[in-house]
């Protein structure tokens, strides 16, 4: 779907941070929009939640913690 869409390129990078929750109201409070309120159960245990693409000049960035 994102190759259709947008042609061959990078579909998002993912950043691992140790506290997703403080950093998650760090970015709220610069002004970052996040695609989930709060983070949310990820694959092998994490937590994950991305910053929206539009609040990040056309990047989708996900951030998680093991």
């Amino acid at each position: 779907k994102f190759i259709e869409k947008r042609g061959e390129g990078i579909h998002h990078i993912a950043v691992e941070v140790d506290d997703i929750k403080g950093l998650s109201e760090k970015l709220k409070e610069m002004g970052f929009r996040l695609v989930y309120e709060e983070a949310r159960k990820g694959a092998e245990r994490t937590l994950v939640n991305f910053v929206h693409p539009k609040s990040a000049h056309g990047v989708l960035i996900e951030i998680l913690e093991k």
